[in-house]
């Protein structure tokens, strides 16, 4: 018995009779192209819509004094390179707190006169051989002496190391205020030369990486840079290793290094800056930090245009360009040059000349003995 339905059987009589056409082929489903695999946080760098006046700004507008670099290019001719870099952006002079001490010190100085006459400040560096000696503090006090006197150093740099990863013969921490730096920083001061410390890391590399770290990015890409060992204290009591020997020394000038890491709390560096008069700061690497608060920041310039410096830390010359723009222009919503420290856009500060030039080089004039005062205008 045939069940089909009449209307089936009809068409199939139709269809062998040649009455009508064969009926098309439903079109069968396409493979799918694979998906693309979606973009990380890194990769994603969109260009902004936004359609705001400003430019560029690849010269300072006034000669400036770096205070904070590292300069290890110790040929005649890759200095000659290095000068034509400054001259082309407006430095009249770099800072090279790599200086090393002894004889390496007194050698790297005296290239740098015989090529650049002028141009490279050197400071020293401490040797921490020997540390649990009693008697090192001395020592270490002495060669800072000969280093000045004989080496042509400046200044004194001293690195993170000291508080952090620099350890007594028992393994034991040492923290930055600890006494047997004493005659260091009081000779320091008897020399009349700046010591530039760098203190411990910014206060997100202490925090948990996780959604709500702001340099989530950088410590995901770098993570040995929030790694410290179990017996660093955490970011407030390390800071506050540092700003104890300030007070401990007030004959000695100290520039904390990269707004010593409270660019993020300008009204606690002012505060700091209140209570200890003999502590300058510079913008090494933290130029990311006064950028995005302009109007606080401008307040803040304004009122402790004395105690600011201006730094880069790495050279890099590209770079320079977002320092200018900030300090400088009125410009909005431009980008930094490196998302993994800042992710955020940057506005300018639009500081008074007289501001400008404070950052630039007087107070780098003021504080770091021997410079060329011929190389700016008064």
């Amino acid at each position: 018995m045939n069940s089909a339905p009449p209307s089936c059987r009809a068409l199939a009589v139709l269809l062998a009779a040649g009455v009508v056409a064969a009926l098309p082929v439903q079109a069968q489903p396409q493979p799918t192209a694979p998906r693309a695999r979606p973009l990380t946080f890194e990769e994603y760098n969109p260009d902004s819509m936004l359609k705001v006046p400003g430019q560029e700004i690849t010269r300072a507008k006034f000669p400036f004094i770096d205070a904070h670099n590292h300069q290890r290019r110790h040929s005649p001719t890759s200095l000659a390179e290095v000068v034509r870099e400054m001259d082309a952006m407006n430095m009249a002079i770099m800072v090279n707190l790599s200086g090393g001490t002894g004889q390496s010190l007194r050698d790297q100085v005296l290239l740098n006169e015989r090529v650049a006459p002028g141009r490279f400040v050197t400071f020293a560096n401490l040797n921490y051989d020997g540390i649990d000696d009693p008697q090192w503090g001395a020592r270490a006090a002495a060669q800072l002496e000969r280093d000045v006197k004989e080496g042509g150093a400046r200044g004194l740099k001293i690195a993170k190391n000291v508080g952090m990863t620099l350890r007594d013969k028992a393994g034991k921490r040492i923290p930055t205020n600890d006494p047997r730096f004493d005659p260091v920083w009081a000779r320091a001061g008897e020399l009349g030369i700046p010591v530039l410390i760098h203190t411990g890391e910014p206060p997100a590399f202490f925090l948990p990486v996780d959604a709500k770290n702001e340099r989530w990015l950088e410590l995901t890409l770098h993570p040995s840079r929030g790694r410290f060992g179990d017996d660093v204290p955490e970011f407030t009591a390390l800071m506050a290793e540092q700003h104890a020997i300030f007070r401990r020394h007030p004959k000695t000038t100290f520039i904390s290094a990269h707004l010593g890491w409270y660019g993020h709390d300008l009204a606690f560096l002012g505060k700091l800056l209140d209570e200890i008069p003999n502590m300058m700061t510079e913008l090494g690497a933290v130029i990311y930090e006064p950028g995005r608060q302009p109007r606080f920041a401008r307040e803040f310039f304004t009122k402790y245009q004395d105690r600011i410096l201006i730094g880069k830390d790495s050279w890099v010359p590209s770079e320079y360009k977002t320092y200018f723009r900030v300090l400088e222009s009125n410009d909005e919503y431009f980008p930094y040059h490196k998302k993994y420290h800042a992710f955020w856009a940057m506005y300018g500060l639009g500081l008074p000349d007289a501001v400008l030039k404070k950052v630039y080089y007087e107070n780098a004039l003021r504080v770091i003995p021997g410079l060329d005062r011929t190389r700016f205008p008064r």
